[in-house]
This record gives C-alpha cells, sequence and structure tokens, in this order.
C-alpha cells in the first residue's frame, strides 16, 4: 500500500496528516508513505522530524487584498501553478500512490489534483469550521471530504461527492501523561494553577506587546499561579522588554518555544492562544478551559469562526484582537482563576466538542476508498 499525504503551511495542516500517516502503519506494517509539501515550507522539518520522506513542490499563494504589492504577488503566483503541477504529476507518476489525501494549504492542492485527474482515489480534510479555498476548490474533483467541525459540512452540500464529519486528529503524546504526571515533570509540587499562554508556531508580535504588560502585573501582583508563555521568534525583544522594566523571569516562564507542548497543556489549568483548528483539536480533547484570540490575519477570518463555535457552546472565553490589552487579558484570567465552578463547566463543554478517535475515524474512513 502506497499513500501520499500532502500538506503545508502550518503545524495545523501538517500534525493532522502526521497522526492519520501513523494510523496507516499501525494497521499495515511496511506500507509506504510518502508527504507532499511547500518549498521552504515548515513541513520538511516536522515531517523529517516525524521519520517520513517528503519532496516539495513551488506552491502558489494568492492574497485578497488589493494593493499594488499584493497584485505584484498574485502575478508571480500565477506563474508559479504550472511548475508546481508539473512537479507534482511527477511525484505521482513515479511513486504511483494507492491513495493520496490532503490535508489543507496551498501545498496540498497540486498532488490532489493530479491523483482525482488520473483517478487514483482523492480525500481532502478541513480542520477549520469555514473552509479554506484549497479545500473549497478541490472538494468536487475529490472522492471523499472530510471536516473538523460539523458546522463545515454545510459548505460542501451539493459540492461534494460525499462528506463525513471526524473531527481533527490530536498527536499521541497528549494522550499519555495525567495532569498530575505533567505538573510533577514540570517541578511543580504546590497547588496553585498554571496557566499557559502561546500567539502561534511562531508567535505575534502585537499579542506579545500585550503579554510583556501582562507578565508584569503577573510579578507586580504576586504571580499568584505558575505562568508559561511561549514568545516565538520574539522572544528576545520580549525578554529584553521585560529587563527593561525591572521584570524577572526565568526560562521556564518565558521561553522562545514550548517544546514540550502536550506536557504543558496537560498541566495546565487555563490557556489563552489563537484559535487554530488543530490547537482546538487539543483542547476539546483535554477538556482545557481557554481564552482565545483569532488572529484577524487569517484567511475568510476562519479563526474567529472557529473560536466562535467554542464561544458559543460555552467552552471558551472569546476576545477579539481589536482592543485586547494585557490587562483585559490578566482580568480575564483572574476572573476564570477564581470560579472554580465556571472552568469545571468550560471543561466539560469542551470535552464534548471532542473527537479522541478522530485519526481512527479518518483511517476507517479512507479505507473505504480503497476498498
Amino acid at each position: 500500500m502506497r499513500i501520499i499525504f500532502t500538506c503545508g503551511g502550518s503545524a495545523g495542516h501538517i500534525n493532522p496528516a502526521l497522526s492519520v500517516a501513523k494510523q496507516f502503519e499501525r494497521h499495515h506494517p511496511g506500507c509506504e508513505i510518502l508527504f507532499v509539501g511547500a518549498e521552504g515550507g515548515m513541513e520538511r522539518r516536522l515531517v523529517e522530524q516525524a521519520g517520513y520522506p517528503i519532496k516539495t513542490v513551488k506552491v502558489s499563494t494568492f492574497e485578497r487584498q488589493m494593493s499594488w504589492k499584493v497584485i505584484k504577488h498574485n502575478i508571480a503566483s500565477a506563474f508559479k501553478v504550472p511548475i508546481g503541477q508539473r512537479q507534482a504529476a511527477g511525484i505521482v507518476k513515479e511513486f504511483k500512490p494507492d491513495l493520496v489525501v490532503g490535508t489543507g494549504g496551498y501545498a496540498s492542492f497540486p498532488a490532489v489534483r493530479e491523483a482525482a485527474r488520473r483517478h487514483i482515489p482523492t480525500a481532502i480534510h478541513e480542520s477549520n469550521a469555514y473552509p479554506g479555498l484549497t479545500t473549497r476548490t478541490l472538494a468536487g474533483k475529490v472522492d471523499l471530504v472530510m471536516v473538523g467541525f460539523p458546522e463545515a459540512a454545510a459548505y460542501y452540500e451539493g459540492l461534494a461527492k460525499r462528506v463525513a464529519v471526524t473531527g481533527t486528529p490530536v498527536r499521541e503524546e497528549f494522550f499519555t501523561l495525567t495532569k498530575e504526571q505533567a505538573r510533577l515533570e514540570l517541578g511543580m509540587t504546590d497547588s496553585q494553577p498554571l496557566v499557559v499562554s502561546f500567539w502561534g508556531s511562531l508567535g505575534a508580535r502585537y499579542m506579545n506587546r500585550h503579554t510583556v504588560d501582562l507578565v508584569e502585573r503577573w510579578a507586580g501582583e504576586g504571580r499568584r499561579f505558575h505562568y508559561i508563555h511561549s514568545a516565538g521568534r520574539d522572544y528576545d525583544g520580549m525578554a529584553g522588554e521585560l529587563a527593561k522594566r525591572g521584570v524577572a523571569v526565568t526560562g521556564g516562564e518565558v521561553r522562545p518555544y514550548i517544546d514540550d507542548m502536550p506536557r504543558v497543556m496537560v498541566a495546565a489549568d487555563l490557556v489563552l492562544c489563537r484559535a487554530g483548528a488543530s490547537t482546538i483539536g487539543e483542547l476539546t480533547v483535554l477538556g482545557k478551559p481557554a481564552i482565545l484570540v483569532p488572529s484577524p490575519f487569517v484567511a475568510e477570518n476562519h479563526q474567529y469562526k472557529n473560536a466562535k463555535v467554542l464561544a458559543d457552546r460555552g467552552g471558551v472565553a472569546l476576545i477579539e484582537e481589536e482592543g485586547c490589552t494585557g490587562a483585559r487579558l490578566y482580568d480575564a484570567i483572574s476572573e476564570l482563576l477564581a470560579d472554580g465552578a465556571r472552568r469545571a463547566a468550560m471543561g466539560k463543554a469542551m470535552k464534548e466538542l471532542a473527537a479522541p478517535h478522530a485519526a481512527e475515524d479518518i483511517y476507517r474512513e479512507l479505507m473505504t476508498l480503497l476498498k
């Protein structure tokens, strides 16, 4: 059995594909798996780190704003389309897959399109509550569309051959620790709650500026809870600003990255983050109450739509970036930490939205195409 997984652009597109790839290896030892991603994308690092081979193609990205800079970018992208398609055709022809699965991002378009053209079984997975451009464009060409949110299924009515609501896969590492074990491994032996914050895999400069204010107030009011923040690529600037304000933080409190994210998330009592679909999958599986600040700089404002689904069910507090401040974040944290009953209700609501067996469910849906 040979399978191509194609994805890219963000960890939220890549990690679900890796989770499903592991399911195929578990059920079919010796199966051959190949990933296809974009040149220069983060997928190469994540896929190779997971032990899978990956080939890359030139990928075209198109932006919707109207400016001379964007127009030039879109014109340049248009010229890349046939190049990437030829590269994908060569990969598919050489690998001869039995199945091609796209999990989102512009990188998934060329290989899925080529496989569909060759009548190879194809499927796509959309993690977000509002479908992205790539999955909407491919929906009518593939044999199966899988969605992470039930709300997303309606967008494919009359367009896709078949739609299945599967949820979004979560890495196995999120299931291996108890909260007590995770806290001990982080060196927390007291009863103080843990708050964790991060603004995406690379960070977000605007939100990190607010987080500096949050950390300053947290330190000034006696550090009444444990706190871990991932600053991403803005770490040096954030650490420098805190030092300038006389705020001492340890490496465990403000970090460049949270490399042990499963452990930290399991240990957390409250999480502050963006509203990417992969992160939401992790939060719901763990039943973690959260304060979500959706990124407004994503296609179709899909993070807000993701967060709104959870907020409407009572699982999260939703704060829009416009009007967000460090003081507002700190006050929201304090309010939730003081209300254990509300946090318990939020955690219960999150669990009700979880899809803990999503990777296995996706595997079974894909097997129907092969049979």
